[in-house]
């Protein structure tokens, strides 16, 4: 089969590709690049005055006349190679939104795949209108939006997910249902808020190609290095500052058995090579479920602190601390997981081990391939 994917979120199309590709399929991979990550694209898509004096005119403009140059730019870019970009069996967003242009853009490009092309999926694996509606109506436990309800993050530093609210990216959200052909989630955190839709087709677990993630044995001998990777404009978002305040109390208390790396804003070329020789990898506090860093960290034999709630548990009939850490917006609870492994670091070899058998069982890049088009083709 021919396939499409647009867009890209933490190399999870990239994954998928390979895992398509290795059982005979032709793949096209459309995207950004997901902005500062730079990952690879058949057709890339280059945003524009982002930075500097032209991110001041562009943003002058959208005042005074509402016009996104950026967003046009990338439209233009698309519809320049539309040639390119037509004739596939397959097409998949990678959101409702896939490009992160303006919604009038996004109509326009979603139409046009949907006329010239056989079928049309959604992918929900990062926040759009359902996710992040069942998040603000307050229907999880502990979701992204805690941190603006106790007002550590103001409306405006909330916008990217609060603007799924907006009546037009509602009404994306509308057209982009009333047009595919169905929708997949990647994990629980999207699965839970799909449950009853009448488009859903269910969750097809995050591919993670294994060839391309060696893994490392854990050697506790010497001190413990804990990873901490920060994308700064998700600070709140990720929890990052109940793990900063963990590991303040930590370094204070074990300062000969510790040492921390923190990195902040990365390709994620460069991602992964600075949290190689870390034992722990602090990735996220607000999920239920493993988003696609943490996933190839626990590839790589990190015990990694993320999200595995009772849910996730159940799913794949797990032990807590199995394969990985749950993490609860709770300092001193990360704490005391993380002081419990300090003082005892058999564990994170066993984690270590658990979380590779794992990923090898549950997201291996071509077994979820074969899932991918065995639902694309029913």
């Amino acid at each position: 089969m021919q396939i499409l994917l647009v867009g890209e979120y933490s190399r999870l199309h990239n994954s998928l590709k390979e895992g398509l590709l290795a059982l005979g399929h032709e793949v096209t991979l459309v995207s950004t690049g997901d902005e500062f990550k730079n990952f690879p694209s058949d057709m890339l898509l280059k945003r524009k005055c982002d930075s500097g004096i032209s991110k001041k005119v562009k943003v002058g403009l959208f005042k005074l006349l509402g016009l996104d140059i950026s967003s046009l730019s990338l439209k233009n870019q698309f519809f320049q190679q539309k040639e390119k970009l037509k004739g596939f069996d397959i097409v998949q967003l990678i959101n409702e939104s896939p490009l992160g242009i303006l919604p009038k853009y996004e109509k326009e490009i979603i139409s046009y795949l949907n006329k010239n092309n056989a079928k049309l999926f959604l992918l929900s694996c990062g926040t759009d209108y359902t996710s992040v509606k069942y998040a603000q109506e307050k229907k999880f436990r502990y979701s992204i939006f805690n941190p603006f309800f106790d007002g550590k993050v103001s409306e405006k530093d909330f916008f990217p997910a609060l603007k799924y609210l907006k009546p037009e990216y509602k009404d994306l959200h509308d057209f982009v249902f009333e047009n595919v052909d169905g929708v997949i989630a990647s994990d629980l955190d999207y699965d839970i808020p799909l449950q009853g839709n009448k488009k859903y087709l269910g969750l097809i677990p995050n591919p993670v190609n294994t060839k391309k993630l060696k893994f490392q044995s854990i050697n506790t001998e010497g001190k413990i290095i804990i990873f901490h990777g920060i994308n700064r404009a998700n600070y709140f978002k990720k929890g990052n500052d109940y793990f900063e305040a963990a590991l303040e109390k930590l370094q204070q208390k074990y300062a000969e058995k510790v040492e921390v790396i923190t990195v902040e804003n990365v390709p994620y070329s460069e991602y992964i090579e600075k949290y190689n020789s870390a034992h722990i990898l602090l990735d996220q506090v607000f999920a239920y479920d493993q988003g696609y860093n943490a996933l190839e960290a626990m590839a790589k034999g990190k015990v990694v602190f993320t999200g595995a709630e009772t849910e996730f548990l159940e799913r794949y009939n797990l032990k807590e601390d199995e394969v990985c850490i749950n993490s609860h917006p709770d300092s001193g609870y990360l704490f005391n997981k993380l002081e419990n492994l300090i003082l005892n670091p058999e564990k994170l070899t066993s984690i270590s081990v658990n979380a590779r058998q794992f990923i090898e069982s549950e997201h291996d890049y071509i077994t979820i391939a074969k899932k991918y088009l065995e639902v694309w083709q029913k």
